[in-house]
């Protein structure tokens, strides 16, 4: 059986966050990493990958780690969703055949429960199956009482869900063939994949529902990305490397991993669960709580304070506090800059996405800034403002709302605010 990574795909909803999910960082090693070793602990061992031209290189790279196992690599020309990324690779499937989208976070118990469904039955296909209490932004089940799949809603309305069970992109194919057949009708939607398993169930094929009630944390927006920091922290046992210095006055308490040549200089006080990459310095004075990820090659500097947030690798922070955040590789954070993270009346923090506002479901979110971002001095930041990629906050300015990328916005001499393009004069 072949195990196909789908990582073709764009994540349309992440912004300012651009990086390929299966490509962020979780102590250490990036999401698609850990989901190929827990694929070789299930005994899954023969595996493909489908990337884009734009990714290639890097999953090459990362293929290249795992040189002892069988992994080939397919390449999907144009963004044609799940479909495309199938014909990509159909020279190397047949037979029988595991989807995953690596971009979903679960446990080996999803691999255990669709292999040992697949023994006792002779359905074509297999569709994993959580159920959810809230809306969730995704395909849809619906199944008879023999547990049969007899629709799939993709994305359907907020209030219009037709069932409480999601389908997660794990899903068996005991004919890879028949799959393709009904992948040959033509569509220019990007669920051409899910109406060509409504295809296989309207020429009679079986799809039956494999339940899945174990840990599922699926990447469709940035915050997200908390929920799955908190799985690999809460399941991972403090350690600090042989290499790492660590003052005698600083403290270390709890489940703290704390990675090669890192050091920890005095005063310093880091709570666990929390992750300390490859090579970051932790400065004097700064607190780092409550189940905090920091990358690698990072200066927390001074005094800051980081609660509860994802940071990226290579960023630089002094004298700051940053809570609930999700910050990308090399940010730069100015003196006195600090994330607000909270609501006066204390309600639910909610984002607007063009005309969409979102529900984050969260009371406490604080930035999201994109990669190679700035800011001044004395920066005050309000709950959820999105800060995209290559831009600057200027000093003493206070970001209400979002700012797309490439910009830069300052106050002037009189106190009024400019927002202009990076490089402006």
């Amino acid at each position: 059986m072949k195990v196909v990574f789908l990582c073709g795909g764009a994540g349309k909803r992440m912004f300012p966050i651009t990086e390929d999910k299966f490509l962020l960082k979780f102590l250490g090693r990036t999401l698609l990493e850990h989901q190929i070793e827990q694929a070789l602990a299930a005994g899954l061992n023969d595996i493909v990958i489908v990337g884009n031209q734009q990714n290639i290189e890097r999953l090459s790279e990362i293929v290249g780690k795992f040189s002892s196992t069988g992994i080939d690599l397919a390449t999907q020309r144009e963004p044609s969703g799940m479909a495309g990324a199938l014909k990509s690779a159909q020279n190397l499937l047949e037979g029988e055949i595991l989807v995953v989208n690596p971009s979903d976070v679960f446990e080996k118990s999803a691999y255990s429960a669709i292999l040992k469904e697949r023994k006792k039955e002779s359905a074509t296909s297999y569709i994993l199956g959580a159920k959810v209490e809230k809306y969730f932004p995704g395909g849809y089940l619906i199944v008879n009482e023999k547990r049969e799949i007899q629709h799939i809603v993709e994305k359907p309305e907020r209030g219009e869900r037709p069932s409480d069970v999601v389908n997660m992109v794990v899903h068996l194919h005991s004919d890879a063939q028949a799959l393709f057949h009904c992948l040959e009708v033509e569509s220019t939607r990007d669920d051409a994949y899910e109406q060509a398993l409504e295809g296989m169930i309207k020429k009679g094929h079986k799809l039956k529902l494999v339940d899945y009630g174990d840990f599922w944390g699926p990447i469709k927006y940035p915050w997200h990305i908390f929920a799955v920091m908190e799985h690999f922290l809460g399941r991972s046992k403090g350690g600090i490397a042989k290499t790492a210095k660590i003052s005698e006055r600083a403290t270390i308490e709890g489940d703290v991993i704390i990675d090669e040549g890192v050091t920890v200089l005095e005063n310093a006080v880091i709570r666990g669960p929390c992750y300390i990459g490859k090579n970051s310095v932790i400065g004097n004075s700064v607190l780092i709580r409550d189940r905090s990820h920091i990358g690698e090659n990072c200066v927390v500097g001074f005094s800051t304070e980081i609660k509860h947030s994802y940071i990226g690798d290579g960023c630089w922070f002094h004298r700051n506090y940053i809570g609930d955040s999700v910050i990308a590789d090399r940010c730069s954070f100015g003196a006195g800059t600090i994330t607000a993270n909270l609501r006066f009346d204390e309600r639910e923090v909610k984002i607007r996405s063009g005309d969409e506002t979102i529900d984050t479901g969260l009371e406490k979110l604080g930035v999201i800034m994109g990669a190679d971002s700035k800011t001044g001095i004395n920066v005050s930041i309000m709950p959820g403002a999105r800060i995209g990629p290559n831009s600057i906050v200027g000093s003493h300015v206070m970001l209400a709302h979002d700012l797309e990328p490439n910009r830069i916005i300052l106050l002037d001499t009189q106190n009024k605010v400019i927002e202009m393009r990076v490089g402006s004069d």
